[in-house]
């Protein structure tokens, strides 16, 4: 190895795409670098060692019997160093690295976890749960969910669900709604991150100019939103955060109004890597998990309004 550290590395490159390829031109296309830069690369190389590896002749280069002897070693040395670069940037497809924010991973994706992998086993799901947008050129994440404009610099973004919200609360809660203003006399926990007010639902309700009262505020969306399951308050929250509680029962979606954000969910993956067979198989399954978790959504009935009693 001290004897290679006497040798540039670019001047043995040069030495042996010139001995494999036959010309000057060939070598310097396949190595990015003009004729004359190979040239003076194979010129101190026969510098360095001592020896000419290459006759000049008007045919061109013509390789020595030193030169044909040192080409076989390293063409099979440089094929081993592309082989061992190739196998370090070859990623094991049975290891699926996604990217998502803690809320998504919590309250939908790992409910649905033993279906992916009764389906597919061969998979192995490695999640990654952060709010911080990975650089997908160069972290080890295949796949992301992200949710916004899909207007991200460097990435392949594909529309996956158009963000929705609407109000949520424990069913003891709902039980005191009659229409949709009675909504104004609970009290609100708020997710202090939301990307949209009450004021967004409130309008579509035909409640413009009203305001909700705050009980409870939290840095954290699934913090919000165990506190409406406990009958804290009422929460606007969206299909992917509430959905699965309001299925099972333990949160109610009274009235049945939603409003559109202008945000929506996004599959984004490296804009220049191939994608994985893996990664191709997990968007498809997230694509018919979500649209049966909207059906199921959509099935449920809202409360109907219960006209006051009269005496």
């Amino acid at each position: 190895m001290k004897e290679l550290n006497t040798i540039h590395l670019n001047g043995l490159r040069a030495v042996e795409a010139a001995g494999r390829l036959g010309s000057l031109a060939a070598a310097s296309e396949e190595l990015g670098v003009t004729p004359g830069a190979v040239s003076q690369q194979i010129v101190k190389t026969e510098a360095q060692l001592g020896r000419a590896i290459f006759e000049r002749s008007p045919r061109g280069l013509v390789l020595t019997d030193f030169g044909r002897k040192l080409l076989v070693r390293l063409s099979s040395a440089f094929a081993e160093l592309a082989e061992a670069v190739a196998q370090a940037r070859r990623r094991d497809e049975s290891v699926l690295t996604v990217s998502v924010a803690p809320v998504f991973a919590a309250r939908w994706l790992v409910y649905r976890l033993n279906r992916f992998a009764e389906r597919h086993p061969e998979i192995r799901l490695r999640i990654d749960a952060t709010t911080t947008l990975v650089n997908l050129e160069t972290s080890d994440v295949d796949v992301g969910i992200r949710v916004g404009a899909g207007r991200w610099p460097g990435v392949r973004a594909e529309l996956l669900l158009e963000q929705e919200v609407f109000p949520v609360c424990s069913p003891a809660l709902a039980a005191e709604l009659r229409e949709p203003a009675d909504i104004l006399k609970l009290p609100a926990v708020i997710d202090e991150h939301a990307m949209f007010s009450w004021d967004l639902w409130l309008n579509a309700a035909g409640l413009s100019g009203s305001r909700m009262t705050v009980r409870h505020a939290f840095n954290e969306a699934s913090l919000a939103l165990d506190a409406a399951i406990a009958g804290q308050g009422v929460m606007l929250a969206w299909q992917t955060l509430a959905g699965y509680a309001v299925t099972k029962g333990s949160l109610v979606a009274p009235f049945g109004i939603r409003a559109k954000t202008g945000f929506r969910h996004y599959f984004v993956t490296s804009a220049s890597r191939r994608e994985s067979k893996a990664a191709t198989v997990f968007k498809r399954w997230v694509r018919d998990e979500v649209e049966e978790g909207m059906r199921l959504l959509s099935a449920i009935p809202a409360p109907a309004a219960v006209p006051p009693s009269s005496t």
